[in-house]
């Protein structure tokens, strides 16, 4: 059954959707690759919303241990009745096996290498040892759903072979400028819809076309995704009820979400600060969408 989603990160994403619920249906696990802010983990969740299996859901960090992931004896309980399943308090991945649900991992290539061998008989075959308890296999149902940032992005690591072979990849790339706005309008709908008509229409496209140039920009490493358009505008909007114009607003609004959504290529040689090169940088970037053939919309409107 085909479900309607209005949610903003399935816009446009009928293949990628399609995919992974395929994926569910043939019980496999799904590892979804691509850059920050393009709806990996939203959409991974959308897709799960119609089978009926729980979530259990982690998130990658460089800190994350075995005994968070699988579960911990509670030691007081312990000292009462000893090691059994009654004083096992488990661990998302154990959950989701005894219920034959799904875990989702978010970015697990920053988990820690031994919390990834962890995972190896879980996804492989379905079981995971606890210590004092012996094995545990998982339920009909199980399966995990990662995803992971590309390669190159910072505090990332690589994914070994034994676990990349347990996976079927589906990659996430940026959208089409057209689906971008279209999403934006969608998730800032409320408040753009008190703006005047012409600005309305505008505010979106000159969001994502800033966005969608930082990321060819030669200076710029990693560019903003979509998720920064959205920012730009709901902040955009705040800044048009204080009376400020059209181009001071949206100058605002790019210098205070843009620097923590993009990365600057380490090579720039420059007598500035990092931070005055990247301030630099956006209004550069403002000021030729603004100056574009953006003029020509809002001559339109």
């Amino acid at each position: 059954m085909e479900q309607k989603h209005t949610d903003f990160v399935c816009i446009g994403r009928h293949r990628e959707l399609s995919e992974l619920k395929t994926c569910i249906q043939a019980q496999k696990n799904i590892l979804l690759e691509g850059p920050v802010g393009v709806g990996k983990t939203h959409l991974a969740l959308s897709a799960t919303k119609e089978f009926q299996f729980p979530v259990f859901r982690i998130d990658g960090d460089s800190r994350y241990t075995e005994q968070k992931l699988t579960g911990w004896f509670d030691p007081p309980t312990v000292l009462k009745k000893g090691y059994s399943e009654d004083t096992f308090f488990p661990g998302p991945l154990v959950e989701a096996m005894k219920s034959g649900g799904i875990l989702f991992i978010n970015e697990l290539n920053r988990l820690p290498e031994g919390v990834q061998n962890i995972l190896l008989p879980a996804i492989d075959e379905k079981v995971v040892y606890i210590t004092k308890i012996g094995w545990l296999k998982a339920k009909p149902g199980f399966l995990v759903i990662a995803t992971q940032n590309p390669k190159e992005f910072v505090a990332t690591s690589h994914l070994s072979e034994a676990i990349l072979d347990r996976f079927e990849l589906i990659v996430i790339d940026y959208q089409s400028e057209e689906e971008e706005i279209e999403i934006t309008k969608n998730k800032c709908f409320l408040l753009i819809n008190d703006l005047e008509a012409g600005i309305k229409n505008l505010l979106p496209k000159l969001a994502v076309r800033l966005c969608r140039m930082t990321r060819s920009h030669s200076k710029v490493k990693r560019g903003a995704s979509v998720r920064a358009a959205i920012s730009i505008v709901e902040l955009c909007c705040v800044f048009l009820k204080q009376q400020n114009s059209l181009d001071s607003a949206f100058l605002k609004a790019a210098l205070l979400a843009l620097p923590t959504r993009i990365e600057l290529e380490h090579e720039i040689e420059s007598q500035l600060s990092l931070e005055q090169e990247m301030k630099n940088l956006i209004k550069d970037c403002v000021e030729k969408v603004l100056d574009g053939d953006e003029n020509e919309l809002k001559k339109k409107s």
